[in-house]
Formats: structure tokens, sequence, C-alpha cells
């Protein structure tokens, strides 16, 4: 077939080469005779381009088929050692070679094209290798598996240079245990997504005792789940029997009727089911397994053995296994599933088993269908971490809102204290001390606010490269002698956007995790490099998408993490640490600013061999620069006045007590207000001359933003200070839109108040 394809494109190609040829002759004749000279170099300027086009012609036609030839010629030698069919066709689907075991089991070597030669074996060929050829044509590689009366088989198809290489594999074959053949004691029906059936096998007709069309016509309860009992209309009256689903394609699934309480077939199923696609477990009532098949013992493991008992290899989530078992037997928990989990050793595997009862020699026995739930499972307790983590972040930014109040009265009326002592004082170091604790109280706060990615962050251009070429001395000092540190860079590195202050804190609390990790020394290693994400890339719940990114990988040589810990390390309050050695803050604190910051944070650990943390960050193109709409509060720049009115609106009664008398005593006058509701009622006075608003963002009832909008409409152009012990951009777009405003984030001093009151007093 090769060779008279190859024989026939060379003759095509000789005729057009004979055909261009005896026009570029004829055209240099009338070139050289023509009378006119212009006539005559036109002539023999076409000549001449049509002579080159079928010169290239000709070079790329035989290059092609060079190429081809080569392809052909490695797919036939490929075809040749293969023990399955397997056929050479082109795009169209024309045969062009096939090897001996095609040849011999399809015994059609006539047949022009793929369809044709498939059309004994499945039921509709022309779609199924129309199909396979566009998917291989796009994706280079495509493949099915069909059920059919003869078993299961796959059809595959792969792109080899401009033909398509197609392979035809059993999977499984019914005739080995008699499947498909009338004395098959397991019914199987063939359907269709819309109830349709296909095909039914000896022992589904035997069974049913004529020929049907449709599913209801035969089971009464549509649709049907998998594992799930039945009453199937016979020929001998309806029968309780359980029915068994696999997928056979696309668009097909296979129904096996499995043997239930008086069932006249049961005698003849149990040989059949070793090799059933389907999990099976057959259980005595002491929870003794019985028998099993092949898939079954492949799902639960080498422990699953003839005589072991079912709680020996798996375990209930809740309840017992012998409970279980009872309920059912006693008819209170038929065909209601139940998720348990595998007492596999090698991996952690959670299973769906349905049971049903059937009857043998008047011995009440089991049949369990099993399902592999591990996914499922899985997806569920990411779930429940996802929601525990929000919860918790949550709990994190409320409790610390609430201790940002309170350290705000306790920092500032420290700093009224401090001002009517001297240093010399006795009471002065003490006061001093208050100061300090109520500092480092804030910044374990700031932690807290950190994880729940509601702190106050001051983004910025950033070059990591920079960034750790700063804090190499500091970090060499943090890791000490025993510690080596090594830093290795990209060449060119990207710029991204961050607040540099709490990157530097990222790195340095995952520096310090990683010499906790080896004290007895080793290396640590801080990697950063440019990655392009071709496709989104999914892991730890998280997916990241396609794009340019800057990572930062830092990797020690510690005892390693175990898998059991591995995505608790970022949860607030969780160390392995020593009592007292961590607050469990630190890689929260980290995580909570990557995230706030749009970027990612994984962790990989092996253990005895080490740990290491992978961040991305996008990278920032130029041009790309967010004006926020706040205004970030500043020191005043040059010398203004401090006296007018201020109308501060403060809910916490502590903190308004220290914000009117730090006022006072600069020189404002205060009007002071609980809720915004007062204010408002405040400015109802059109005496009043109020030259800035003084108010926290949240507060009961009506927010800070939303009263000052609606105080603006009569009073525009007075200048805002919002404060909050939440972040700024935790308020909304809509709530940081009001001109003239600033904000400052609590806990204040007395001295960052007064300075940014007297900066928005014009």
């Amino acid at each position: 077939m090769l060779a008279q394809e190859s024989a026939a494109r060379q003759i095509v190609f000789g005729k057009r080469w004979l055909v261009l040829s005896a026009f570029v002759i004829f055209a240099a004749i009338l070139g050289s005779i023509a009378p006119a000279r212009s006539l005559a170099i036109v002539l023999q300027a076409a000549s001449a381009t049509v002579g080159l086009a079928v010169l290239v012609s000709f070079v790329v036609a035989l290059r092609r088929q060079r190429v081809q030839r080569a392809q052909r010629t490695a797919a036939k030698t490929t075809m040749a050692d293969d023990p399955n069919p397997c056929v050479l066709t082109t795009k169209e689907g024309d045969i062009v070679a096939q090897n001996n075991v095609a040849l011999t089991t399809f015994l059609r070597p006539a047949q022009p094209t793929i369809a044709d030669l498939l059309a004994p074996l499945f039921a509709d060929p022309e779609a199924l290798s129309s199909r396979l050829a566009a998917k291989a044509t796009e994706g280079g590689a495509a493949k099915e598996d069909i059920n059919t009366r003869d078993g299961t088989m796959r059809l595959s198809a792969h792109r080899v240079g401009e033909d398509l290489f197609w392979r035809l594999e059993t999977l499984w074959d019914a005739s080995e245990n008699g499947a498909g053949t009338s004395d098959h004691g397991l019914p199987m029906v063939m359907a269709s997504n819309s109830n349709v059936i296909l095909f039914m096998n000896a022992a589904a007709r035997s069974l049913v005792g004529r020929r049907v069309t449709a599913l209801n016509q035969i089971i009464g309860d549509i649709p049907i789940a998998s594992g799930e009992m039945v009453t199937v209309q016979t020929a001998k009256g309806p029968i309780c029997m359980t029915v068994a689903e696999i997928g056979a394609s696309a668009n097909r699934r296979a129904l096996y009727f499995l043997p239930h309480a008086n069932d006249r077939f049961q005698d003849a199923g149990w040989s059949a089911l070793q090799n059933l696609p389907i999990p099976l477990i057959k259980v005595a009532p002491s929870g003794e397994v019985l028998s099993f098949n092949a898939p079954a013992e492949q799902l639960v493991g080498a422990e699953l053995t003839e005589g072991v008992s079912l709680a020996d290899v798996m375990e209930g989530l809740g309840r017992s296994i012998s409970d279980w078992l009872q309920d059912t037997l006693e008819g209170r928990l038929l065909q209601k599933p139940e998720f348990l989990r595998l007492k596999r050793s090698d991996r952690e595997v959670f299973v769906q088993i349905r049971l049903s009862l059937i009857s043998e020699g008047g011995t009440p026995t089991l049949i369990a269908v099993l399902h592999d739930a591990t996914e499922l499972k899985s997806l569920e307790a990411q779930f429940a971490q996802s929601q525990k983590m929000q919860a918790i972040g949550q709990l994190a930014g409320g409790v610390a809102h609430d201790f940002n109040n309170l350290l705000t009265a306790i920092s500032g009326h420290c700093d009224l204290l401090l001002l009517r002592h001297d240093p010399g004082d006795r009471d002065y170091s003490d006061l001093v001390q208050i100061d300090q604790n109520a500092n480092r109280a804030a910044a374990l706060v700031g932690q807290l606010l950190a994880f729940s990615r509601k702190q106050t962050l001051r983004p910025e251009t950033v070059n990591m490269r920079d960034t750790l070429a700063d804090l190499t001395h500091l970090l060499n000092r943090l890791v000490g002698e025993t510690v080596t540190l090594t830093l290795s860079h990209d060449p060119i590195l990207q710029p991204i956007r961050a607040d540099k202050r709490q990157l530097e804190q990222v790195l340095m609390n995952l520096i310090v995790n990683a010499r906790d990790a080896m004290p007895m020394g080793g290396e640590i290693k801080v990697t950063t490099e440019n990655t392009q994400l071709a496709e989104p890339l999914t892991r730890d719940r998280v997916t990241v998408p396609l794009g340019k990114y800057v990572t930062v990988q830092v990797t020690d040589e510690g005892e390693g993490i175990p898998q059991d810990r591995l995505q608790k390390v970022f949860e607030p309050f969780y160390t392995t640490k020593r009592t007292g050695e961590g607050t469990g803050l630190g890689l929260s604190t980290a995580y909570g600013i990557v995230k706030q910051s749009g970027g990612y944070i994984f962790v990989d650990s092996t253990i005895g061999e080490g740990t290491t943390f992978t961040l991305y960050f996008p990278c920032h193109s130029k041009g790309a620069e967010a004006s926020a709409p706040m205004k970030l509060t500043a020191s005043p720049t040059g010398s203004k006045r401090e006296d007018g009115t201020v109308l501060l609106v403060e809910d916490e009664a502590p903190v308004r007590a220290f914000a009117s008398r730090a006022l006072r005593m600069r020189g404002y006058t205060v009007l002071e207000a609980d809720s915004a509701e007062t204010a408002l009622k405040t400015l109802e006075d059109q005496a009043l001359n109020i030259d800035v608003f003084v108010t926290d963002v949240i507060m009961p009832g009506m927010d800070g933003p939303t009263w000052v909008r609606e105080a603006l409409k009569a009073r525009p152009g007075v200048p805002v200070v919002f404060v909050s012990g939440y972040a700024e951009d935790s308020f909304g777009d809509a709530q940081m839109t009001i001109p003239n405003s600033v904000f400052l984030p609590k806990p204040f001093s007395l001295t960052e108040l007064t300075h940014t009151v007297n900066s928005q007093i014009q």
C-alpha cells in the first residue's frame, strides 16, 4: 500500500513537472525569437521566475517526501514489533500500512479507511475514528476505552508527521471467563446516557427472556446509582438484584446485575467476578471476608485475604464496622453508603461502600460494592481546612482590632504621663518600660493582622536582589557561626510590588526558622529567579495563574517536617519548637504578608533532608503603579498653626479620652462624639466651624466613611483623619474615595496623632 501511494504521487508530480518544464522552455524560445525587445525581456523573466518556482517546489516536495518516508519507515518498524494490532493512516483515515497482527485480527486487508476496518468491532466506527483523529491531530495523541461484547478495548491514535498511528489494545477479554457467552452467569447491559439499551450479553438476555431496547423496560427505578438494589423484571418475575455501573465511554455505561436474596442466578455468579472492573467483596455476617475480585484486592491492598476480618483491613469513620454490618443484616441500613478508611501502610485511601444482602443456601451473606473515595475525602478535608483558616483569620483580625484599641489607650496615656515626668524622676523608667512593652504588644498584634491579611501595607517597586543584599549583614548575624548562608540570584531579576519592610520581615522569619531547624549547623540556600508559568499551577488547595513571577526559595538541611504537619505550619500559634522558644506566629505572619501582597507561598519537606519554602510574587512592570485613593500619613513639612476645631468621633471611651486630651494639650478645640449619629447631630449647628474630622472607621451603626460623606454634603472641603485598628485596604474601595483624607493606623502615639491632624489643617 505504501509503495503504491508513493508511486502514484511520483506519477502525479512528474506530470506537473513536465508541464511546468515545457512552459519554461516554450517561454524561453519565444523570448529569443520575439521581435520586440520588451516582449523578449518579459518572456525571459517569466521563464526564469517559473523555472525558479519549479526548482523550489521540486526541492520542497522532495524534502517533504523524504521526511514522510522516514517517518513512515519508523512507524512501520514500531508496528512490526508491537503485539497489538497497529494501523498507519493519513489524517483523512485512509490506510497506509498495517502490521501482521492487524492483518490477522481484522482479516480485511482491502478496506480503504480505518472506519471500515473497525466496523465489525464497534457500533459507530465512523464517529469514533473521527473523534480520535481530531483530538490526535490537535493534541498529538488521544485514546478511548470501549466496552464491547468481546470485552473492553482501548483504541489510541498518535500523530506521526502528517499521518496517524492507530493501536488497538484489549484491556479485558470476555472470552477468557465466558463473558458475553451463553454460559456467563453475570448479566450485563450496555446502555446510553439516555437509557437506550445498546447491547445485552447472553446472560442478560437469558435473565430477561427477551431483547429490550430501553432500560426502564427491565428496571423500574430510574435513574440508578452504582451499588443500589433494584428490581429487575425477568422472564420468571421481578427479582431483587444489585446493579454495578462502570463508564464504558463518553456516552455509554455498562451495568452489571449482581445476585441478591432469593436470586436464582446467584449460584453462577461469583466465578465471573474476578475480571469484573468493579471492586467487590463477599462478606459473612461475622465480618469475615469470604471472597473478592481482583479490583478489590488492588484497591484494598495485600492485606485483603480470604478469612480476614473486614475490620482488620478498614476502619469506620465514627462507628465500628461490626455495628454497621449488624444494622445492614437487620435491614436498617440497606443500600446506604458508608465511608471507611483503609488500613494501608503505603498511602491513605478512603472508600465508599454499599452493602447488599443475598442468601446462599439459606445463609445470609453481604456483597460490598466499593468505590475509591480518596479524592472526595481529600476535597472535603481541603474545604474544612480552608474554612478553619478563614475562621482563624477572622478571629485574629477581630482580636487584633480590639487589642489595637486597648494598646492605643495604654500607650497614649503613657505618653501623657511621660510629658509630666523628667528622665530623672523615679517613675520615668517604669513609664518607659510600659511604653516599650506596649510597642512589643503592638508588634505581636501586627503579626495577627498580617496573618488575617488586614494590616496596612505601603507597597513600592522592589528588587528582590537589592533587598537581600541590604539584609545580608543582618542575616549573617542572625544565622550564627555554625550556619552558612548562600545567596543565588537570577542575573536579570524582574522587580515586584510589595511593602519592602514587610518583605524583609518575611525573609527574616523564613531564615530564622531555617536556622532553628539546624541546631548542629548546616547551609541555608536562598535562591531567586524569574519564572514563567505557561499554565496555571495548582497545589495545596491554591491555583497560581499563568504569567511571569519572581520566585524565592529558602532551603535548609534540617530534619524536615512530617507530612501530617506540613499544612499546619502556616496556622497561627502552631509551632514545632519547645514551649517558650517561639510564638507560632512567624510563618503565619509570612503567609499573611505574602498573600496580602498578591503572592503565593508553598512548603516542601523531606524527613532527614530538609525543608524548602517557595514564594511566588507577580512581576511588576513599569507604568503599572497604582495610586491609593487615600493619602498616607506624613510628618508636617512646614510650620502650621496648632489651633482650630476638631470633631473627634470614637466609640471607644479610653481612646477618645486620650485623643481628646492630646489634641487639647496642643491647643485644639475638641468636640467629642461617641457615634456617627451623634456627630451628624452636632453638625446640625451651622454656627460651628469645624476645621478637621477625626473619626474611627469601624463603629456600631453608621461607619466612619459613610457619615463623613454625608457630612461633606453640607460642609465640603473639610479634611478628614481616619483611624482604625484594621488595615487601610480592608475598608473597601467605596470607603476610600473620600477627598482630602488620610489614614492613621492604631495604635498611634500622641506625636503621630497631633502631627497628622496638624498636617490636615490648612
